[in-house]
């Protein structure tokens, strides 16, 4: 899954990367190393501008809540629990399955954040010894520094109790796609002592989908809406590119935010039930 990120890249450095033409400079959100579910987060997307006169799409830089609403909903009531879509159901399921085909995004990052229980923790848990294991969490990133191009999806909510000129009348959403974790090894160090995670599986069976920069293009075309083709988008990346190491509990707290999140620890910390 994908329950945490960090993006602190500028949208500067995002503009260049990803070929972005468009973004609003005022709407941009600071650089975040604790992204959880609900804040405004960037992605980058293909669509015709809006009131313009020519047609064709334009690559933005857009500013979305995380967390999908769907068009049809009520209310935007539980958009939290709608943060990951599922790549193997997506074109399925009636919240994502029109976002899929008509509104696809990339939601840029460093790394993502993944929790692991320690064996002897999770063995005291299922004994009934202890009511909650402790986690280490871990960062996630490609091994060569490159930014983390998570697939995504996103959706407009009109809210009917406000006026259409009223500037939240609007919810621009969206949805991290995930995919079954590589169990393949990791790249770069180890992630930790001898006894950690040697592969992401191991961290957890589930991870961001990652696309490379060679379907970046295609995901985003707002033209391909072949469900097929659209799904063979959705095959892994090659294995070993990424690269993962522990770090402070810190980050467990969405209250704590800054780049010492990031830092690498030489081995998980001992301490802190949560």
């Amino acid at each position: 899954m994908c329950g945490r990120f960090a993006a602190s890249r500028t949208p500067e450095e995002l503009a260049g990367i990803f070929g972005v033409e468009r973004w609003e400079p005022l709407e941009a959100p600071a650089p975040d190393w604790n992204v959880a579910p609900t804040k405004e987060v960037h992605v980058v997307l293909d669509r015709p501008l809006k009131d313009a006169r020519d047609p064709r799409p334009v690559r933005q830089l857009r500013v979305l809540k995380w967390g999908l609403v769907p068009s049809w909903a009520k209310s935007p009531e539980g958009a939290a629990r709608m943060i990951n879509a599922r790549s193997e159901t997506l074109h399925e399921k009636p919240s994502f399955r029109r976002p899929f085909a008509q509104r696809r995004c990339i939601l840029p990052a460093d790394g993502y954040y993944e929790w692991v229980t320690a064996h002897d923790e999770r063995e005291l848990e299922v004994e009934g010894r202890k009511k909650r294991a402790r986690k280490q969490p871990y960062f996630v990133l490609p091994a060569d520094g490159s930014v983390f191009a998570m697939a995504g999806i996103y959706e407009f909510w009109r809210d009917p109790a406000l006026p259409a000129e009223h500037p939240l009348a609007w919810w621009a959403t969206c949805s991290v796609i995930t995919a079954e974790a590589e169990t393949g090894p990791l790249a770069g160090p180890p992630a930790g002592p001898a006894e950690g995670p040697r592969s992401l599986s191991e961290i957890h069976p589930r991870m961001p989908l990652m696309l490379t920069p060679d379907r970046w293009d295609a995901w985003l075309d707002p033209a391909r809406t072949d469900e097929d083709e659209l799904r063979g988008l959705l095959a892994p990346p090659p294995g070993g590119l990424m690269r993962a190491y522990p770090v402070s509990t810190a980050v467990s707290n969405v209250r704590n935010n800054g780049p010492e999140l990031l830092t690498e620890l030489a081995a998980p910390e001992e301490a802190t039930l949560f």
